[in-house]
């Protein structure tokens, strides 16, 4: 059960660097750096298309790369 849940928390942290590493970046420069949080918080730039698919599977990656850690530290200790 351990080597298992170890192996599926690899998968899910190679799943997450490369998706990461697969989407663009928001902001480009100092200018982008300080503006970029403010132009995604209030919505003026939309994601489409790819960069919407890719952030959703992020956001699943992330979750599951956590209750994954967590489950192999609770189980294994």
């Amino acid at each position: 059960m351990e080597i298992f849940l170890k192996v599926l928390l690899l998968i899910f942290s190679v799943g997450v660097i490369t998706v990461v590493l697969l989407q663009k970046g928001k902001s480009a420069g100092l200018a982008g750096a300080i503006s970029g949080g403010a132009e995604h918080l209030f919505g003026k730039t939309k994601a489409r298309g790819m960069d919407l698919v890719l952030e959703r599977i992020t956001i699943v990656l992330g979750a599951g790369f956590v209750v994954m850690a967590l489950l192999t530290t609770a189980l294994t200790n």
